[in-house]
């Protein structure tokens, strides 16, 4: 199934509440949200800067983690989420491959 990270920014008023009632909610509520899309947890960090925490998540499809994200967006505890879709190296190096394809008929406008 394809990984996608799930970036999450909490609004001053989620925050609050957590401080009253302390208790890690990334890797519950996520959990929760992956097994709901039928797909499954993998990780997830606080962490510092324009995100309060990010979250990898390994779902069916890009219609899954889209219904994961519109979800809990959706709630109202976030001020910001963004959604990347991870490929491995190997999956890397195959889109590197193909660009030799795309390039035979893509010209840039110069």
């Amino acid at each position: 199934m394809p990984l996608y990270m799930y970036q999450l920014a909490y609004t001053s008023q989620s925050w609050a509440a957590q401080l009253k009632n302390p208790q890690n909610r990334i890797e519950t509520v996520a959990r929760q949200a992956s097994e709901a899309a039928r797909g499954k947890f993998v990780s997830g960090w606080y962490c510092f800067g324009d995100y309060n925490a990010v979250i990898i998540l390994d779902l069916p499809d890009n219609e899954s983690m889209a219904a994961v994200a519109l979800t809990v967006e959706a709630g109202g505890a976030l001020r910001a989420g963004k959604t990347t879709a991870l490929m491995s190296g190997a999956l890397a190096v195959e889109a590197m491959k193909k660009t030799a394809l795309v390039s035979k008929i893509y010209r840039p406008a110069l």
